[in-house]
């Protein structure tokens, strides 16, 4: 072969290849690594469906380092452990960017510590409250500050960061006020780090999504949450998210479609696809699948394009299906 049909070949061949790269068309994802484990599981079974014309991108920057993407128009679907806030919201709007809120299941948000933990069984609010807050930051070093019962023993803390929506859920839950914690804990938006951490130091406590504790079970313990005094320790499970006795940190989590990315048909054809997929891999990752009139209610959403959120920029605690059911109803 001569030279010049060598260049034709090769000029040919990138043509094919930028072709090919324009035919696989692209959804992009990011937000909460809580809902990672079900969009990632959705992800890969539309991909295989799709038989590769179809690339799923899914970033686990935090909620709030998700909606900031989201809010500049970077994504076209947000994953997020809480409700959009008003901060995020007036991005959004600032931006042009409309969206469709779309609760998928429920979690657990899990409180663990070391198995080889053996004094520790359960934890009530109040005692969180004394761990976590800002007031115990440099001050509350040692278990036997929160409870006298508790051992003269160091405590070490790994909790989620700045930008995830679990943090915000836990401060609001556990301190009162979305944001309000002591500082001086191993802080990361991966929660496989925070796993890492907890599994690894006798003394050590954390939270995260209860997805990252099913998968870790033979290294990290469930701590039973005394909502009240006088009231039973509750475990984290789908029983106990169902039945609404595993308060205050049973939450719902979401995803958040942009209307303008629903025009692309790869888009439109995922959000569908994942709210009928959504119940068997939430059950899978061990999450609490919501009923089937929520997915649904979802769908009709999606058609008829219902956006904003039924949650008016606040994060709630306490939060129950049926009550996320009424909501989404009526929006």
């Amino acid at each position: 072969m001569n030279v010049g049909v060598k260049v034709v070949a090769a000029a040919a061949a990138l043509g094919f290849a930028a072709l090919a790269a324009q035919a696989q068309q692209v959804v992009k994802i990011d937000g909460s690594s809580t809902v990672y484990p079900i969009t990632e599981g959705v992800a890969e079974d539309f991909q295989k469906a799709k038989k590769g014309a179809v690339k799923v991108t899914v970033g686990i920057s935090g909620t709030g380092g998700g909606f900031k993407k989201f809010c500049r128009g970077e994504t076209d679907i947000s994953n997020a452990s809480r409700p959009i806030t008003d901060k995020e919201m007036t991005a959004c709007r600032e931006a042009g960017i409309e969206y469709i809120e779309l609760p998928v299941a429920f979690d657990a948000l899990t409180v663990v510590i070391n198995p080889k933990n053996t004094w520790l069984k359960q934890a009530t609010v109040e005692e969180l409250k004394k761990l976590w807050q800002p007031a115990a930051q440099g001050k509350v070093l040692r278990w036997n500050q929160v409870n006298p019962s508790w051992p003269d023993a160091p405590v070490k803390l790994f909790g989620a960061g700045a930008d995830s929506g679990t943090f915000d859920y836990f401060t609001e839950a556990i301190v009162g006020k979305s944001k309000s914690s002591r500082g001086d804990f191993t802080a990361s938006e991966d929660d496989n780090v925070l796993v890492q951490g907890v599994s690894q130091d006798v003394n050590a406590m954390g939270f995260f999504g209860y997805a990252y504790y099913a998968e870790n079970q033979a290294r990290l313990k469930a701590l039973a949450i005394v909502e009240k005094a006088g009231k039973p320790g509750v475990l984290p499970s789908e029983a106990t998210v169902l039945d609404g006795t595993y308060q205050p940190l049973s939450r719902p989590i979401f995803i958040y479609v942009n209307v303008k990315s629903l025009a692309k048909p790869e888009v439109k054809e995922f959000a569908e696809y994942y709210l009928k997929a959504t119940p068997k891999i939430a059950k899978e990752v061990k999450y609490v699948p919501l009923p089937a009139k929520a997915y649904t209610l979802g769908q009709e959403h999606l058609t008829q394009l219902k956006k904003g959120t039924v949650f008016g920029g606040k994060n709630e605690v306490g939060v129950r299906i049926e009550d996320l059911l009424s909501r989404e109803a009526k929006l």
